[in-house]
């Protein structure tokens, strides 16, 4: 497998287990530097590498009412600052190919999302920034077939990609994860991230808005653990009960403590 290194302090693939974690938005710049704060020190003390990750635009809301975010500027000023502060790479995602050279300027990783894992051009501008791409897999993709997503990264000369699990769509407002995915993309010589917190969204479960099923997050993820993955995907939010998106499949920084102890501690089992 490939390892991709995210900056001289997080390697992706290498044996230890990175976070990617923080609010579904990029809210604004307390929640950020709050989350940031909160994450930094608690993936310190447990030894786990730390990627944050916001998103400035959430292109894909259920209702065209929605709240998407501050924005690609405003957006991007506040992941600057997190990484400038606490001295951690970003992850943010980029929806179109105009998106593409200023998130660069700033994250670190960039990610695809579910929905635009067989956009060519979006895959191959992102490519070519030469930065890590994380390519979330689509909710209506057979795990072998994002071959081709990979492939079309490797195109423009970029090796360092990553694939995400976050569910599959089943039935009526519903998600189900095939954990025989984790092993199946990573087969493709790449690192593998279980996105803990998407998985167990109920999209349009609320009508004009997803819902969640928190309570299923820790044990999605310790199976996850035990199966094999290289980073986690966490949404993370001080207070997910106003949190301007994703709230229901959020964790608050308690659940977030106690999930990441217990899958660090399955992930330092040599099985």
């Amino acid at each position: 497998m490939n390892a991709v290194k995210v900056n001289d302090n997080v390697t992706i693939g290498n044996g230890k287990l990175v976070l990617l974690g923080g609010p579904c938005m990029a809210e604004s710049m307390e929640v950020c530097l709050e989350v940031a704060d909160f994450l930094t020190a608690l993936c310190a003390r447990l030894d786990i590498g730390y990627v944050f990750k916001a998103s400035y635009d959430k292109a894909n809301r259920s209702a065209a009412g929605s709240v998407r975010g501050p924005g690609m500027e405003k957006g991007l000023e506040f992941l600057a600052e997190v990484k400038k502060r606490f001295n951690v790479p970003v992850v943010t995602d980029v929806h179109e190919t105009v998106e593409v050279e200023k998130a660069a300027a700033v994250a670190d990783i960039l990610q695809i999302p579910a929905f635009l894992c067989r956009q060519t051009d979006l895959l191959q501008a992102a490519g070519r920034t030469g930065k890590v791409i994380n390519i979330k897999k689509g909710q209506f993709m057979a795990p072998e077939d994002m071959k081709g997503a990979v492939d079309k990264v490797r195109a423009v000369g970029n090796d360092k990609v990553m694939l995400c699990e976050r569910g599959s769509s089943f039935g009526y407002h519903n998600l189900v994860v095939d954990m025989r995915s984790l092993p199946t993309m990573r087969s493709l010589g790449v690192p593998v991230v279980f996105d803990a917190t998407h998985s167990v969204q109920l999209p349009g479960g609320l009508g004009n808005a997803s819902g969640g099923q928190r309570e299923f997050v820790r044990p999605l993820a310790r199976a996850a653990a035990a199966i094999g993955i290289d980073a986690l995907f966490c949404e993370i939010h001080p207070n997910p009960a106003k949190a301007f998106s994703d709230g229901p499949n959020s964790l608050d920084f308690k659940l977030a403590e106690e999930l990441l102890t217990e899958v660090k501690a399955i992930c330092d089992l040599k099985f």
